[in-house]
């Protein structure tokens, strides 16, 4: 992602435990220097690798866990008006799906990345997040097979 002006707010940067978030901390170029928030899940391995960072537990599990959904539905609602936030990116957790809905309907920007390992198929997040995505951001020239909007930046880890 390149080095744009983000308008006031801190950006939004939802994962979930595991590669998603491996994929978000391997942005921090980018992000280090603007305010920030994180949407994981409070495990143990997200507490460990975002120690100092503003953190707000979301609900898991995330996949095909109605429940949760519904959750972390009423938590993206709260936080997105709490926070005001200038941006919302996803690297492709299932958590992402309300949080993107909300964002597109409160005319936030976002920015979901496809996950490294997908090169034959889209995901079910990258499906349902489509869209209400501002920006796709793919790491595989196959994948905008499927993407024909995204921009391919390559493979972020």
């Amino acid at each position: 992602m390149e080095h744009e002006a983000t308008p006031q707010g801190p950006v939004l940067m939802v994962s979930t435990q595991g590669g998603h978030l491996a994929h978000l901390l391997a942005l921090r170029p980018w992000w280090e220097g603007r305010e920030r928030l994180w949407v994981c899940p409070a495990t143990p391995d997200v507490l460990d690798r975002l120690e100092g960072e503003r953190l707000q537990a979301s609900h898991h599990p995330t996949t095909r866990n109605v429940p949760n959904l519904l959750r972390n539905t009423v938590l993206a609602l709260h936080v997105l008006r709490r926070e005001r936030p200038a941006l919302v990116v996803s690297a492709g957790a299932g958590v992402a799906v309300p949080f993107f809905v909300l964002a597109w309907m409160m005319r936030i920007p976002t920015v979901f990345i496809e996950v490294y390992d997908r090169v034959d198929t889209p995901t079910m997040t990258g499906r349902l997040c489509g869209p209400f995505t501002t920006r796709r951001l793919v790491q595989w020239q196959s994948q905008l097979e499927f993407y024909p909007d995204a921009h391919l930046v390559g493979p972020l880890l």
